[in-house]
């Protein structure tokens, strides 16, 4: 299992009350593992968090993961081992820009 932690607008728009929640994912634990399962079990959240054609992360959606910045790795290198066996999180958060 893998936990997810959600902002709260993707939760809201999924009707996710928890925080976090955990996904089954097939095969090898990747991000891209992980976003494939989440928005197979939430549909309402394809094309929120990644372009649904080039599958790419959208510009103001970050990711994190046992205090590492994974926004910029390759989506299917493998997870810290860490969120693979449950004890951390990975982090799905909403970027803020402005001055």
């Amino acid at each position: 299992m893998i936990r997810v932690a959600l902002p709260a607008h993707l939760r809201t728009l999924a009707k996710i009350a928890d925080r976090e929640i955990e996904l089954d994912v097939d095969g090898r634990p990747t991000q891209r593992a992980v976003l494939d399962a989440l928005e197979a079990r939430y549909p309402m959240l394809r094309g929120t968090i990644r372009n649904q054609e080039t599958q790419l992360r959208r510009a103001f959606i970050r990711f994190f993961a046992c205090e590492e910045d994974l926004s910029n790795e390759s989506p299917d290198a493998p997870l810290p081992p860490a969120v693979v066996a449950g004890e951390q999180p990975y982090l799905i958060v909403g970027a803020m820009a402005g001055g």
